[in-house]
């Protein structure tokens, strides 16, 4: 049951601990699933709803991501600097 104890920590460590990352995407999913039934309400077709659902969390998810890092687009690092301190260092950077 590796499997299905793994994936039981990894929700039980998003329900106590959620890293920002995950913030900001839950954030943005919870902004897709409002403005799809939003234009759901207005009666667009459906190409265009979920096409400008999608877009609105993008954005979203964009504007989250500017207020939690103060910045639109997070640095690449110094990860291949040694002289200079690193600022962000991205745990998936090899």
């Amino acid at each position: 049951m590796g499997l299905f104890d793994d994936l039981k920590d990894d929700v039980v460590e998003f329900v106590r601990d959620p890293t920002d990352e995950q913030k900001i995407l839950v954030t943005a999913a919870l902004s897709i699933a409002v403005a799809d039934r939003f234009f759901y309400a207005i009666d667009f077709p459906f190409v265009v709803r979920t096409t400008a659902a999608v877009g609105v969390g993008f954005i979203v998810m964009f504007v989250v991501s500017y207020l939690y890092t103060g910045q639109l687009v997070p640095p690449d690092g110094n990860v291949d600097d040694d002289e200079e301190p690193e600022e962000y260092v991205d745990e998936l950077d090899p």
